[in-house]
């Protein structure tokens, strides 16, 4: 599916944010199956929170029309007991979301493992009994799916989140993660000067006011305040959800041109 979602979201910004069916169908048609017409496809697009929308004569790519302040952005962040997914695992995720600039849910666990590594004890403050009783990994990454929906997916560095917790949810058969993703550190770096954008530093430096202590909850929330720091800075010229996304990761060269 990651194919569909790329192919579709560059004609969807050929076109304006808006395809013909005939256009829809050329795209999906190349990724189908026996199993899987355009019309399977399009709701296995939604399912995995791509932000596609059908109407009576086109299909619509809803960040393309939607204001950015508008936007439902969901801050997630996970601790795991190793870096490699096809050898390791979460062992606690904690996400918030952000809608109109206030915190209008939020969601935290752990996670069952059966192996936590000394340096992770010690990194995240986790302990192995911590984990006795937790969801399953596929009934905590079922939950964060339903909770994630899809609103922007968003994290601190977020080529890790969003990596690790696709191969997670492909290997639990949940699916691939279709929601546009916004990193905090791309954005921020964007739109204010600081010597470094960790986010320990980050929360210290702009005195945030964040507890940031490698526990998944709380650097969430502190990842989300560093986006609406950010989100007091974006140009004029950035309206739509899709606008902010090209321009967190823009070049300099394409921000003069704008």
């Amino acid at each position: 599916m990651r194919k569909v979602y790329e192919e579709l979201t560059v004609a969807f910004r050929r076109h304006k944010g808006v395809l013909h069916p005939d256009q829809y169908d050329r795209i999906v048609r190349k990724h189908t199956t026996l199993f899987e017409d355009s019309d399977t496809i399009y709701e296995l697009l939604k399912v995995a929170g791509y932000p596609i929308e059908r109407e009576e004569e086109h299909y619509r790519y809803r960040p393309w029309f939607t204001p950015w302040r508008e936007e439902t952005y969901c801050v997630i962040d996970i601790e795991t007991n190793g870096s490699k997914p096809d050898k390791s695992q979460v062992i606690e995720i904690g996400a918030v979301r952000i809608r109109n600039g206030e915190i209008v849910d939020r969601f935290e666990t752990y996670v069952a493992c059966a192996y936590l590594p000394d340096h992770i004890i010690k990194l995240t403050g986790i302990e192995p009994q911590d984990l006795v009783g937790a969801p399953s990994r596929r009934e905590a990454l079922t939950m964060l799916r339903a909770f994630l929906g899809d609103a922007v997916f968003v994290a601190h560095n977020a080529q890790f989140d969003f990596s690790f917790l696709n191969a997670s949810f492909e290997r639990f058969g949940l699916g691939s993660i279709g929601n546009p993703s916004l990193c905090t550190i791309d954005l921020a770096r964007r739109t204010f000067e600081s010597e470094r954008y960790g986010l320990a530093y980050l929360n210290e430096s702009l005195e945030l006011g964040a507890s940031v202590q490698h526990r998944a909850y709380c650097d969430a929330r502190a990842a989300a305040k560093v986006m609406l720091k950010s989100f007091e800075t974006v140009p004029d010229h950035v309206a739509s959800t899709d606008d902010l996304i090209r321009f967190s990761t823009s070049s300099k060269k394409e921000r003069r041109r704008s």
